[in-house]
């Protein structure tokens, strides 16, 4: 018997930002119940607004300051140990970000890289902007397929000719798990089927529901 091919979904995520982090957990509940195997990469809410610090409120040109040190490290961590390490490593900095509200600093990126099993000294690159052209080309990648104007996370799924169609979102709370979430999967793939559809959007009313 043959194994089952399994679908390539791509990921772009900053791990600040949570509405992503609800995002990501439903990409790993399907692949629980869906053949699909996610390919995680990094984009930066920082690198997206760099050009922009003029335009924004005072707290968020704060946050795009800070916002540069865990893309940094999970650059740093794939580009020593391979991609395969940034699901666990964006898991553990999600969790501890939005979970257990541990903040951007030092002391998180060291617990969330022992989580992950991976050495305290990658923490190291999230000073250092030698990691941030690769930053910036990962981000790019994402944008380009998607758009300018838009944030994260960013899905990009196979369309009718097998090219890659990607979009902002979606943008869910809390995550769907079970049957739910294998709707909402194929839900996506049914967009992405066609070539004129471009965007649902309703106002938000409720915040991320973290479980």
């Amino acid at each position: 018997m043959s194994e089952t091919v399994k679908i390539p979904a791509d990921f772009w995520f900053d791990p600040l930002c949570p509405w992503a982090w609800m995002t990501s957990r439903w990409m790993l509940e399907v692949e629980k119940v869906r053949p699909v195997e996610v390919r995680w990469h990094v984009m930066s809410l920082s690198a997206l607004n760099e050009n922009k610090l003029d335009e924004l409120p005072e707290r968020y040109v704060g946050l795009t300051d800070t916002g540069w040190g865990p893309v940094r490290v999970c650059v740093a961590a794939a580009q020593r140990y391979g991609d395969e390490v940034l699901a666990p490593l964006y898991t553990a900095l999600g969790t501890r970000i939005h979970l257990h509200r541990m903040g951007r600093g030092r002391d998180m990126i060291l617990a969330a890289l022992q989580d992950a099993g991976l050495p305290a000294d990658l923490a190291d690159a999230m000073d250092s902007g030698a990691y941030d052209d690769a930053v910036r080309a990962s981000h790019k990648e994402g944008i380009d397929l998607v758009g300018q104007d838009v944030g994260t996370p960013i899905i990009a799924v196979p369309g009718p000719d097998g090219e890659r169609i990607a979009f902002f979102g979606p943008v869910v709370t809390p995550a769907p798990r079970g049957e739910e979430a294998a709707k909402l999967w194929d839900g996506t793939l049914m967009v992405a089927s066609l070539p004129g559809f471009f965007e649902l959007k309703r106002t938000r009313t409720k915040g991320p529901i973290f479980d």
